[in-house]
């Protein structure tokens, strides 16, 4: 009898907006990254966007970008797909994010074609309407986002979410976010043999 073949390997690039090392945002991409390792053929690098200068087209020279930006960008062009934690600040993304989707949107756009979706986690809405803003920036971008399951999570409604460490302590939410990522990981599929 033959061995199945493996699944494809889909390389998702993991972004926060929160700078905070205890955010709580960060905390769910900590909780997606140790989920994914139950979903075979995914796999989750976390993409640091605090080292990244704000956005200054003087630093571009002859069409280079600075080693830091450079380094970045090539992290999200080699990324299949784009997990955001997007905390929500003013009813928008935050500018940390902000920063780091401009710079890699710059020519040429390593956003493009990529499959995303996005986990949030605060107070009230849970950070929903910074999610409703990035998705009006993705379709600038050419960047798909998954409609459903759509994640937010009250963070400050009993019972307790998070550690003390931020580290997301909630089986619920854990369980959601393992939807999000088979979510995720379907539609990358999908849209890589469609762009095939």
């Amino acid at each position: 009898m033959a061995a199945a073949a493996a699944p494809p390997i889909i390389k998702v690039a993991a972004l926060c907006g929160s700078l905070r090392k205890g955010s709580y945002n960060r905390g769910l991409l900590r909780a997606a990254m140790e989920v994914s390792k139950s979903i075979n053929g995914l796999e989750i690098e976390y993409v640091d966007i605090s080292p990244l200068p704000f956005l200054n087209t003087d630093l571009e020279v002859d069409g280079t970008y600075p080693p830091v930006v450079e380094a970045f960008r090539q992290k999200i062009l080699a990324a299949d797909s784009v997990l955001f934690a997007s905390p929500e600040y003013n009813y928008s993304v935050t500018g940390p994010l902000k920063n780091a989707i401009d710079w890699a949107s710059r020519p040429p756009n390593v956003w493009a074609d990529k499959a995303a979706a996005i986990v949030s986690t605060g107070g009230g809405f849970g950070g929903g309407r910074s999610q409703y803003h990035l998705r009006q920036i993705g379709v600038y971008l050419n960047l798909h986002f998954i409609n459903k399951p759509e994640f937010f999570l009250n963070a400050f409604q009993p019972p307790p979410k998070f550690d003390t460490e931020g580290n997301l302590i909630d089986d619920a939410a854990k369980e959601k976010l393992k939807e999000i990522l088979l979510s995720l990981y379907t539609f990358t599929l999908r849209l890589q043999r469609k762009c095939a």
